[in-house]
């Protein structure tokens, strides 16, 4: 059975800052939640599409130049030229999935947590772990707060 909800973190361990996406995957995979599946890569791939398929949510992690603590957002298809190169967006994953499947993909965030050290073999910077910590508290919360609107949403439309 496919969990409902899928937190996808990618990233390369080995490059500093850019370890932030794997190393969230493995604290949420810790914790064992309920209905909340984690998986990780290097890179998103066209492949990864497929991922999405039955889940109601999904939260794909990745470090970030762009932020200085962390930021979330919805996020939608979109067709960019990502999708022929290494360094594919998740918004054109979702494209994928849309033309794969012939409708819109799961509702879909993308949490971005600030890194600012990505150099080969340099450890995960101190600014960066504690980006990390924070977005671990936001997350954990809002994993347990959507699963426990998503069961009562289920029991009620039972009755």
């Amino acid at each position: 059975m496919t969990a409902p909800t899928l937190v996808f973190g990618w990233g390369n361990p080995s490059r500093g800052d850019d370890a932030i996406g794997p190393l969230f995957v493995e604290r949420i995979e810790a914790l064992a939640l309920p209905g909340v599946e984690c998986l990780t890569d290097f890179q998103l791939q066209v492949e990864h599409a497929l991922d999405l398929k039955g889940r109601q949510r999904v939260l794909f992690v990745d470090a970030s130049l762009a932020t200085a603590t962390f930021e979330v957002k919805p996020i939608a298809p979109e067709k960019d030229a990502s999708f022929t190169t290494h360094a594919m967006t998740a918004q054109a994953v979702l494209k994928v999935y849309r033309d794969l499947e012939d409708e819109d993909p799961p509702p879909t965030w993308l949490l971005a947590v600030g890194g600012r050290d990505f150099e080969l073999g340099a450890p995960l910077s101190s600014n960066a772990a504690a980006n990390l910590e924070a977005a671990l508290t936001w997350a954990q919360a809002w994993l347990v707060q959507e699963a426990a609107v998503g069961e009562w949403e289920a029991r009620n439309a039972m009755s």
